[in-house]
């Protein structure tokens, strides 16, 4: 499980990204990874937990999200 911060998230566009608290790394989020927590929309600056997820053409995006604050 990987803990990180909300850098920008837009419903409207489907996606945003996650600045990893581990290795300052940024992780591409989707929309239904979002709704799939129960969550309707991420905030800049909050902090969540997530898992990585690799998809079969090598991309990686946050999954199993967990808002910590």
């Amino acid at each position: 499980m990987s803990i990180g911060r909300v850098v920008f998230f837009s419903a409207a566009k489907g996606y945003g990204f996650i600045k990893s608290e581990d290795d300052g790394s940024e992780h591409f989020v989707h929309l239904t990874s979002v709704k799939a927590a129960g969550l309707s929309v991420l905030r800049s600056g909050q902090q969540v937990s997530y898992q990585l997820l690799v998809a079969r053409n090598g991309k990686v995006s946050a999954v199993d999200l967990a808002l910590l604050d």
